[in-house]
Formats: structure tokens, sequence, C-alpha cells
């Protein structure tokens, strides 16, 4: 079927965190205005509906009208080894799926299962804020390798990182590809390359690839578990959480090969028991939401190349560069000479747009801003339209100076 992206859905009075969580956003420090005028562009989730396969699958599990304690059925394990062979060339054993209530669950049950306080973990900032968190929150020490910035172009500093893995102390390396903020995807070569320093050096890779099936037109994901030359020392998030907009029904898969690892991962995951909705909403996103997948990534292209367009008209001083994968455009505002408090300050209270400063995944993230694009396009426009406004006069400014 055709699906129709630009519908405007209203969900406020939903529960949704981005339009409903006043309180909560103003408490985390995000801004300091949130009212029913706010759109609210900063969480990685869409403001899109969903595939119609899963909601036909949700509206058959209320129709049973019991929901009580679930198992995880033959076909919850088949339709993941199923999408992962089809989409990606992977083939994953039954018995090598772990289920988790959350990836960022999963990376603290990893950190913790897996290393020992006062050990190292490495990181690529500018980088999504909660796996700083799930390091230092544990006790143990953030070994950054940054990611190395030229013309909005992101690589891997390869000599630092090996620097940081050859560290005595260093135990875990935690990858995120599509990375998230910057959208890259990273190559064969380089994931290679990152799994053998690795696996010379004893340290742990998880990878965090919930972004995998958001690819951008013509290029190509790898998970590193497929290109590396042995998978004991790699750990792989998967979800159908952001590919398929159902972030609140908790749901990641951890794929362990090493019986060991995944010995120990459990243990410190515990006992965990799926929502029926979670099982329904799986088997029916795996088995049947391809045709919704790539209608979405046609439509985040044409998103991207919207916003790409509209700043090269309207604000040529912020520069963007389409992303890999992801659905995150990384804006780079620097260019006015602005503090970042005023850069904020123009965005979040005089636009009244909220979305995430750059500082927030790291101090490479200075001067740039994140924003999350899988919303209808009209709402991208206004928002953009409305940022436009409040950076008119400085515009203006470098213009005459050009």
């Amino acid at each position: 079927m055709k699906y129709n992206f630009d519908e405007m859905v209203n969900r406020r009075n939903t529960y949704s965190l981005k339009w409903d969580g006043e309180e909560l956003i103003k408490n985390a420090g995000l801004t300091e205005r949130y009212d029913h005028e706010t759109i609210p562009l900063f969480t990685a989730d869409m403001d899109l509906p969903v595939a119609e396969p899963i909601i036909e699958a949700l509206h058959k599990t209320v129709d049973h009208r019991i929901f009580g304690y679930s198992v995880f059925p033959d076909e919850y394990y088949q339709s993941i080894q199923h999408w992962f062979t089809k989409r990606h060339n992977w083939a994953i054993k039954k018995e090598e799926i772990v289920f988790s209530p959350g990836t960022v669950h999963a990376l603290n049950v990893a950190v913790k299962a897996l290393t020992n306080p006062g050990d190292g973990v490495i990181i690529q900032r500018p980088v999504y804020p909660p796996f700083t968190a799930a390091i230092e929150g544990n006790g143990r020490i953030v070994r950054n390798n940054a990611l190395k910035c030229s013309d909005g172009s992101y690589t891997i500093d390869f000599e630092d990182f090996e620097e940081k893995a050859k560290e005595e102390n260093t135990k875990m390396f935690i990858l995120c590809n599509p990375h998230n903020p910057t959208g890259r995807i990273f190559t064969a070569e380089e994931l290679k390359r990152l799994s053998d320093i690795c696996a010379e050096n004893n340290v742990l890779i998880v990878a965090d690839e919930i972004h995998g099936d958001l690819v951008r037109k013509n290029q190509t994901f790898i998970p590193i578990a497929k290109i590396a030359s042995h998978t004991n020392h790699i750990i792989t998030c998967t979800a159908i959480n952001k590919t398929f907009n159902v972030a609140g029904l908790h749901c990641t898969n951890v794929i362990i090969s090493n019986p060991e690892i995944r010995e120990l991962f459990s243990q410190t995951m515990g006992f965990n028991l799926p929502s029926p909705f979670t099982v329904s909403a799986l088997i029916a996103a795996y088995n049947e939401g391809e045709e919704w997948l790539e209608q979405l990534n046609h439509y985040l292209d044409d998103t991207m190349a919207f916003v790409k367009d509209f700043l090269a008209k309207k604000m040529p001083t912020v520069k963007v560069e389409i992303p890999e994968g992801t659905y995150v455009l990384w804006m780079d505002f620097r260019g006015y000479g602005l503090s970042s408090k005023e850069v904020h300050d123009r965005i979040y209270n005089n636009a009244n747009v909220l979305l995430e400063d750059g500082e927030m995944f790291g101090e490479e993230g200075g001067g740039f801003q994140r924003i999350c694009i899988p919303s209808p396009r009209p709402l991208i426009k206004e928002a953009l339209e409305r940022i436009a406004v409040a950076f008119q006069d400085v515009e203006a400014k470098n213009l005459l100076k050009a």
C-alpha cells in the first residue's frame, strides 16, 4: 500500500515524551521554553504512522482481551533471522539472540557485566549522550577517540584509537554505526580495522547498530559482526524501535555469538519477559514491514534534500551534509560567530523549536545542533522557517560581508 507521510497526526495528549513531556524536558535542561506552540524535533522517534501490518497485529493482540505474562515463540526468532539474512546477508543463530527492554539498558548491562570499576571504555565523540552515562554512571572511565571532522565529513583517527585500545585498563569499545549524530556509516575496511585492533588488544566491542535499516540513498550498511575475522569479542544491539517507530514497545535484541560472554551478559540482564504487544509487533515488522520501510527511507531522503536546499537558500551560513544513515541532521551554526548560548536562545526561545545542543554529544559538538527529521515535511518546513527568521539579522550581516 502507499503511505502518506505528509499526514499530520496530532500526538498531544497521547503520553508522548516529545509532545507531552513539558516538565521532564524542562527539568532535563533541554530548553527554557516549552508550550503548545513548541515544535519538538529533538528526540529520535517519528511523527509518522507505523506500518499497517504492525497496526493490524497489535489490533489482534488487543482483540484477544487478555494481556498476561508472555514468552518468545519460535516465530519471534525466525522473524529476526529472516530479516537480517534478507536485508544484510547476516546469518544469526537463535541461541545468539538475547532480549533487552531497550538499547540503553543493554549498554548499561554490558558495561556492568563485562568490565570492572575503573576500566576504560572507548567511545567516539560527538556521540549519543547515554554512551557517556553508561560508562561514567557505572564507575568506568571514558576513553574518547574523537572523530576527525573536515568540511563536514567525519573519519576515524585510527592511530589514536589503537593507542587507547592498547592501554592496560581499556576493556571495551562502544561503536555507534550508523553514527549518531554525524550520520556516518563506516566502511567495511574501517569496521574490519576496528575489529582487528580490538581483537588484538582483548577489547570487547559493543556495537549499537539500531539505525542500520535507516540508510540513505545509494548507501550500504554492513554489520560489524559480518565483516569481522571472528565475532568472539563482538556484541551487537539490534532493534525494531528506530526502524519501525515503536520505541514505546521496548524491543532490543542483542546478538552475542560467544557463549561465555552471552552467559555473563544474560546473568546481569536478569529475567525479562516480553509484552505480548512487543512480540506481535516484531513479528509483523520483520515479516511484513519492508514495503513501509522502503517508502519511509525514500521520504526521508526527500526531506533531507529539502532541508539542505532550504538552508542553502535562506541560511547559507549554516552548513549541513546529507548523512549516510540515520534520520538526524548535524547542523553547523559556527559560521555565525555566535556563542553556543546565543544560538540556543535564538532557536529554542525565539523560534520556539526544540532541537538538541551539540555540546550534549561532547565538546566536539560545540556550535552544532542535532535535528531529527522523521516528521511530516510541512512540520519540518514550519520549524525551519521559524529558525530562519530568528537568524535573519546575522544572516543579512554575513551576506553584506561576503
